[in-house]
Formats: structure tokens, sequence, C-alpha cells
């Protein structure tokens, strides 16, 4: 069996860390999220065809064409936008039944395992509360799809599509038939109503937890979920004497924990980053490549990307810091508004709520601080920006 993977849009809530790197490609845990998927599906999928577009280089460069031991093409989505263009010139590459995911989400092993061996068509589907913000399935007394519907103003049911299907080639047919949409786009929804008035199509509710990318933030949550689960430690490389480890940590190769290190709760740091004396590093915690964290620093629950350093006696609390970063000496911020209430972040000049009560600074691309730097609560600063001595981030 084959599965498409739509990999061709960049994700536009992401911005700007989606400036440099394609959604897909984002790192959760030490892989990309196109390949979280892969790996969990590999053992039931021939061959992967992902669809590209956005970065399309960087899409095929974080994959390599044998792996898992699984066969991957690559296809490049034509300028008509829409889920249902993406598929539409794949016709003569995918011949009876194949699976379709979107590259929104991870899911777990068990429940891709479960419908990958069923036979039928169907949709995985989650049970929502407000079905009013999804697209949602409509059912007979069968438990048969018999319609999706985007946002419905009128209740048809709480089962919400989590874009993971099974179809046969017979789509292709569909696609063919359907029109633009009032987004001027081709939409695979309007294909799937046309399919499942054909065939049952089976609503299968997933069991486990999915991670779901829709903003920066949740990145921090990502991370969360797969470091609470860490059962063991690996350390590849050197920890010196007087080091104090309390909990599972991963440390990659050439990466170095220096004396009175003080390590609390799971922490992943992967190659080739130097922690030095004294720094306080606490939980859920990712460094990435080529990182130096200086004395006396203290981390918590924030991800720090490849050759991002911070420099002596910072703090970094609930916060992403991008690729090649350098936040000077004394950096320090709030991460917890006065008033208790939830951080809002600008996200595509809108104020979308994170829904947390802790968030620190958000800081791409290629950034520097200088000393005594701060910042409000959930702050964003910017690709290239700089900021003088002293600077409050408001």
């Amino acid at each position: 069996m084959k599965a498409i993977i739509l990999a061709a849009w960049e994700g536009s809530r992401l911005r700007p860390l989606t400036n440099s790197t394609p959604k897909p490609c984002l790192k959760i845990f030490g892989k990309s999220i196109l390949e979280h998927n892969i790996e969990n599906l590999a053992k039931f999928v021939d061959e992967f065809i992902i669809v590209v577009k956005y970065k399309k280089e960087k899409v095929i460069e974080t994959l390599w064409n044998e792996l898992y031991w699984t066969k991957i093409s690559y296809f490049e989505q034509c300028d008509i936008p829409g889920t249902a263009a993406a598929i539409k010139w794949l016709w003569e590459k995918v011949n009876w039944d194949f699976l379709l995911l979107n590259w929104d989400s991870i899911f777990d092993f068990s429940d891709l395992e479960k419908i990958a061996n069923l036979s039928s068509y169907w949709a995985l589907v989650k049970e929502v509360e407000d079905p009013s913000k999804y697209w949602v399935f409509k059912q007979d007394s069968n438990s048969l799809a018999t319609e999706i519907i985007e946002k419905p103003t009128e209740f048809v049911g709480n089962l919400a599509s989590l874009w993971v299907y099974k179809f046969n080639d017979k789509i292709f047919e569909y696609v063919e038939k359907i029109a633009i949409s009032p987004r001027w786009e081709l939409e695979i929804t309007d294909a799937i109503n046309l399919f499942v008035k054909t065939f049952p199509f089976h609503l299968i509710k997933i069991e486990k937890e999915f991670i779901d990318i829709g903003y920066p933030w949740d990145i921090l949550q990502a991370n969360s979920h797969f470091l609470d689960k860490l059962t063991k430690t690996s350390i590849e490389w050197e920890v010196e004497e007087w080091v104090t480890i309390k909990g599972k940590i991963i440390l990659g190769k050439w990466s170095i924990l220096k004396a009175w290190t003080y390590i609390e709760w799971n922490i992943y740091i992967w190659e080739n980053t130097v922690i030095w004396p004294n720094a306080y590093i606490r939980w859920n915690t990712v460094i990435w490549n080529d990182c130096k964290i200086w004395n006396a620093c203290e981390l918590k629950n924030s991800s720090l990307w490849d050759w991002s350093h911070l420099a002596h006696l910072s703090y970094v609390w609930d916060s992403i810091i991008w690729n090649n970063v350098n936040i000077a000496g004394w950096f320090i911020s709030a991460n917890l508004r006065h008033d208790k209430w939830t951080i809002k972040v600008l996200v595509k000049w809108n104020l979308v709520d994170s829904w947390l009560k802790k968030l620190w600074v958000i800081i791409w691309d290629d950034a520097k601080t200088w000393i005594n730097t701060s910042s409000y609560p959930g702050r964003i600063i910017e690709t290239w920006a700089r900021t003088i001595p002293g600077e409050i981030v408001k």
C-alpha cells in the first residue's frame, strides 16, 4: 500500500518560524513532523509520495530516499491551491487503495497500526466539544459517513476529521469532477462527499493522543509529550565530575556537560553542544545542535535550535529560541502576567490567545540581544532583530 503525505504548504500561523523552515520539517524531539509519521507508518507502507512545493529542497533534504527501508518519492504540487489539487495529477502513480495524510499532526503508532490494517475505507476522527471549529462528519445509523461539513452552524455530530484517510483510486475521478471552492481552492472534502456516496466510509476514533502543531507554542507542548514518556538515559559523550542529573537525559555525540551543571526532570540535548559550569536546566527543555549555554544560566521548558548561544547569567523559561540566535548576558524576561490572564501572541497581525498562563519569549533566526535585554510575556523578537543594552521588548 502507498501513502501520500501532503507537505506543500508553509504553515503561515507559524511565521516567521516558517520563513526559513517549512512546517513539515519542524523538529519535535529529534525528528521532523514528517519523519515521525513516516517512522510510524513504514511497517505498513511500501512507498511514500511526498507532495512538496514551499521550500521543497528543505523537505527533500530532511528525508532520504530509503528512510526506514521504505521508498520515498516526491511530487511538486501545481499552482492551483487546495488539498484536492495536491493529488490531482497523482492518478498514474497510485493504484488501488492508498492512505492520504496531511502534515499538520503526529499520530500515535498504535492508532496508525490499527487503521493501516483495516480493509475498508475510512477517516481518522476525534470527538470534539465544539464542532463549529472543525470539518465534521455526518453519519448514518450504521455509523458510516454520509457527508463532511466545514464548521457546521447546526449540530450534525461531533466527529472532527483529523485529515488521515484511506481511499481507492476512484477518488481521482471525483477530484476531476469538483469545482473551485469559494476560497478559490480545490478541496479534497468536496471529493470525499462524492466518494462516500459510492463506497462505505467508516469513521475511526483515535484512542491515543495526537500532537497538532498549529502555533509556535505548540512546539513546547509537543516536546513535553515525548519527554514525559522518556524512560531511560542515553549519554553518548562527556559528563564531567560534579554534574547532578535528576531525571532522564539524552545527550548526543560531542556534547559536554561541564562541572556543577544541575539537570532536573527529563532533558534532550543533541550533538556538539556545550553546557558550561553552574547551568541549571530543568523540566522539558530541548537543546539542538551546536549550542552553547554559558556559566550560571537557567533554562526551563524551552527549545533552543541549532547554533544558538545563551550567555552568562541569563534566564530562559517557557520560550522558543530559533536558529543562530545570540542572547547576551543578563537576559531576563517575564513569563507570567501580573493579572494572571492567559498570554496573547501576535500571529499574522492578529493577537491570538495561547491559553497558556506562562509563555516567555519567541526569538527567530539570526536575532541578537545586547546585555540586560528583557521582555514582556509572549513577545516575539523577529528574524535579524537587534536590541540595545538594557532594552525592554514590550
